[in-house]
């Protein structure tokens, strides 16, 4: 197995940068230079460190001061006198250096940065709403890639200024985005959420706030995360209840539907409606419940209508889906054109693995049980695009294979060992 890399903390970087500087009469970027090098040749993993040489005064250099450090130390003070106009300078510079390297939010996060951003928050809920984005924006920063700081404090106040700012739209965009942060590769978060009841917030938020593009992004976002299996250090996670939830409790399949006929010109918006739809047709009865909200023809119109190929990869995953072992879906699917729009798509995008991929997926999917489809598929030229798709992207050589066995191409399946001496690669 490999080994896991060795790490240092901040200091013991500082420390080197400062003898090079100090012991070796190096200039500042070259001590920090050598310091790196030093460290990787060591095996060190330097990817939470601030690679930044100290600065230097009329007197010599000093002990190294972060501008990350020093932008929290005077939140603190701030909070700690209660003064919101210096909360919230000092809030923007926090939020600055947190967006400049992931190594600026971890040793925020060493040094004590989320209880004080907690506190900023409280005092943000008793003065403005302004000054309350601006604490969800940094406590959205730092625990960006860092779930296991928020709490379970945190986490009902996420959840309780979620519900108390439904109508403010940049607010409830920043609270979900927290919401996202805290939930990923997080299952106990992700489970202390839904009993909090962030599911209706979820969706409240895409309904309430369906003109606002971000909103419904971020929302669709965090509904897909709140279905995901991702963290290891938990056998297994409440996923597939979570995605129950939100179809049956809270009307998400309807919620999405209706979104993706709002935004049909905004590509972007329309992949992330997509890709969560895929994410609740976890049952058949909600597959059936997608088709009688009319979106399979939402989804087929997209597919045709939108060339971008983030778009066309998940329009076509989420028919896949619906085709699945329901030959009902597949008819209606190629009467709508489905299965030559997703060649189409093939055809526009051959560098991009998913889009054919998923397409591959989806004409396999539309012919597994219904063979009728096979020859005006071929008639569309598919076999070419599958074989093509099957010789430029490894991930497709599985999914390409079964495509065109169900179409009732010839599959050469390649002989790895012929059982004859000499044949094995060395």
């Amino acid at each position: 197995m490999k080994m896991s890399a060795k790490r240092i903390t901040q200091e013991t970087f500082d420390a080197a940068v400062r003898e090079n500087i100090e012991e070796f009469e190096m200039g500042p970027e070259e001590a920090v230079k050598e310091a790196v090098e030093q460290f990787e040749s060591q095996g060190v993993d330097l990817s939470n460190i601030i690679k930044m040489a100290p600065k230097v005064s009329a007197d010599g250099p000093q002990e190294p001061t972060h501008d990350i450090l020093q932008a929290l130390d005077d939140l603190q003070e701030s909070v700690a006198c209660s003064h919101p106009q210096e909360v919230s300078t000092h809030l923007t510079r926090f939020l600055e250096q947190c967006k400049q390297h992931k190594a600026s939010r971890f040793l925020a996060a060493q040094k004590g940065a989320y209880p004080i951003l907690l506190a900023a928050w409280k005092l943000a809920v008793a003065s403005d709403q302004g000054l309350l984005l601006q604490a969800l924006n940094a406590l959205s920063a730092l625990t960006d890639g860092q779930p296991d700081l928020l709490d379970t404090q945190g986490l009902q106040l996420l959840v309780v200024t979620l519900a108390q700012n439904a109508d403010a739209a940049d607010l409830t965009c920043s609270g979900i985005r927290c919401v996202c942060h805290a939930s990923l590769k997080h299952e106990q978060n992700r489970q202390s959420l839904v009993k909090a009841g962030v599911l209706p917030l979820l969706t409240g938020a895409i309904t309430r706030h369906g003109h606002r593009a971000d909103v419904v992004r971020e929302a669709c976002w965090a509904l897909r995360v709140m279905t995901f299996d991702d963290d290891i250090r938990v056998p297994f996670g409440h996923a597939h209840d979570h995605a129950k939830m939100i179809v049956q409790e809270n009307g998400g399949l309807k919620v999405l539907i209706e979104a993706a006929k709002a935004f049909s010109d905004n590509p972007s918006v329309l992949s992330e409606l997509c890709s969560t739809l895929s994410r609740l047709a976890v049952r058949n009865e909600f597959c059936q419940e997608v088709v009688d909200l009319g979106g399979l023809g939402v989804l087929v119109a997209l597919l045709a209508n939108c060339s971008d190929h983030q778009v066309c990869e998940q329009s076509c995953a989420a028919l896949c889906v619906l085709a699945l072992r329901k030959p009902e879906n597949s008819r209606v699917i190629m009467e709508g054109g489905g299965a030559r729009v997703a060649l189409r798509a093939m055809k526009a995008h051959p560098a991009e693995a998913g889009v054919q991929k998923q397409a591959c997926m989806l004409i396999r999917n539309l012919v597994a049980r219904s063979q009728a489809f096979s020859q005006p598929i071929l008639d569309l030229g598919a076999e070419a695009l599958i074989l093509q798709a099957r010789a430029a992207h490894r991930d497709c050589e599985d999914v390409a294979k079964a495509a065109l066995r169900d179409l009732g191409c010839r599959v050469e399946l390649r002989e790895l060992w012929t059982g004859q001496k000499g044949n094995l690669a060395p």
